[in-house]
């Protein structure tokens, strides 16, 4: 059955104002509604780009996005900063409408987008559950049946009679999530509020929207930037960049598609005349790639496979390539190289060299390499540090889904006696 469908919906931004505008763009926006005519600021704005100026003042937060989602799936909501993620949450919790488009939900819709999502600061952790559960048409009757198990799962019994403003922000998120998860909603909807919390708390939600979906046949949307708990939770997945939807599919292929438009472009492809490819008067970049070896994308258990291809100008000399991978932070991995010839018989002609980093050996993190070519191990010819970079994804250890410290993870043999 569907029980939440969007069409066409878009939300414009003015920047640097409160409300839609001014006076007179309010009553330019009147006049072509009472004639008939579309509003006139539709026609202009640009996509929400964060890492450029502009010319216009209107941006579009997101723009024609079109989606259905079945009861009991289990959505990912996941992309970049500024993709949209949260104006699309707070679009279908209806917190704000959409500038155009409509959205069309069947049931009852539960949101937790910030800490404290609905809570009234002034009322205790008693009256906020009933206040909740009154926003959501439930009777007194079903929030009391309730009640003993939301206030168990939030772990902030003591408090339960203090008002919440003097909450702190996890005993916030506690209750609110506890709240949302727990009142008999058919939507549930969750912004990645629950980086709030602590580890333990972490898995304890992610363990309880898994009932919630697989047990109760609830729906819920999720957006996180830890795609482990993503793939842990959810089925589905929607990818946003730059406001509009790129792709829609399961949860891996999703995964998938994001890490291919990751700014930190995983694969070089030099597709053109030799002379326009990356490099200088000795060496010329084809193809330089970094990508999985035992899976559909990179995490800690697929190894990674490097596959450099170039064209060397340089004729009769020993030439070497050199590859230090380092993370975004400026720390080096490691520095490795190959003598690709050894007799001073390079030629003047495509080379393609290839290697494995072994899989639990680098941690989850961002990574980046920067290649050196260079004649006798002493001459460089050239170096290039901007030219592909990846994302290592995190994996569980049993129970244990937290990011664990460290630049590399190496998985050893334990001889136990």
């Amino acid at each position: 059955m569907l029980v939440l469908k969007a069409e066409n919906i878009s939300k414009q931004y003015r920047l640097g104002q409160i409300g839609t505008g001014t006076l007179s763009h309010d009553l330019n926006r009147f006049w072509h509604k009472m004639r008939g005519k579309e509003d006139p600021y539709l026609k202009i704005g640009e996509a929400n780009d964060r890492t450029t100026k502009g010319d216009s003042e209107y941006v579009w937060s997101l723009r024609d996005i079109n989606f259905e989602i079945e009861q009991g799936n289990a959505v990912g909501i996941i992309g970049r900063n500024g993709a949209g993620k949260s104006t699309l949450l707070k679009l279908l919790s209806k917190v704000t409408k959409p500038t155009t488009g409509r959205i069309y939900t069947q049931g009852r819709i539960a949101s937790l987008l910030e800490v404290g999502t609905g809570f009234h600061p002034e009322m205790t952790g008693r009256e906020n559950i009933f206040l909740n559960g009154a926003i959501l048409g439930m009777t007194r009757k079903e929030i009391k049946r309730k009640f003993d198990e939301i206030v168990d799962f939030s772990g902030v019994e003591r408090y339960i009679d203090t008002p919440v403003k003097r909450y702190s922000s996890g005993m916030y998120v506690r209750l609110a999530f506890a709240v949302a998860a727990h009142l008999e909603s058919e939507i549930l909807i969750v912004d990645e509020v629950l980086a709030v919390g602590d580890a333990d708390f972490q898995k304890k939600c992610l363990g309880k929207m898994g009932d919630v979906t697989k047990g109760e046949g609830r729906t819920i949307l999720f957006v996180s930037h830890n795609m482990t708990a993503i793939k842990e939770l959810c089925n589905t997945g929607i990818l946003l960049n730059q406001g509009q939807l790129v792709y829609s599919g399961s949860i891996m292929d999703t995964i998938t598609e994001y890490q291919k438009s990751s700014e930190r472009k995983s694969t070089y492809l030099h597709d053109g005349p030799l002379e326009t490819a990356l490099g200088n008067e000795n060496i010329r970049i084809l193809e330089f790639s970094a990508t999985p070896v035992n899976s559909q994308f990179l995490d800690i258990e697929s190894g990674v496979k490097i596959r450099l291809r170039f064209f060397n100008f340089k004729e009769n000399i020993n030439l070497d390539a050199t590859f230090e991978l380092k993370t975004y932070e400026e720390v080096v991995v490691f520095h490795t190289g190959a003598l690709i010839t050894k007799n001073n018989d390079s030629q003047k002609k495509e080379y393609q060299l290839e290697f494995e980093i072994p899989a639990h050996l680098l941690n989850t993190g961002n990574y980046y390499f920067k290649l050196i070519f260079g004649q006798d191990q002493k001459i460089p010819l050239f170096i290039t540090n901007e030219i592909i970079g990846f994302e290592v994804e995190n994996v569980k250890i049993g129970k244990n889904m937290n990011v664990l410290p460290g630049i590399i993870r190496p998985e050893f043999d334990y001889k136990i006696t």
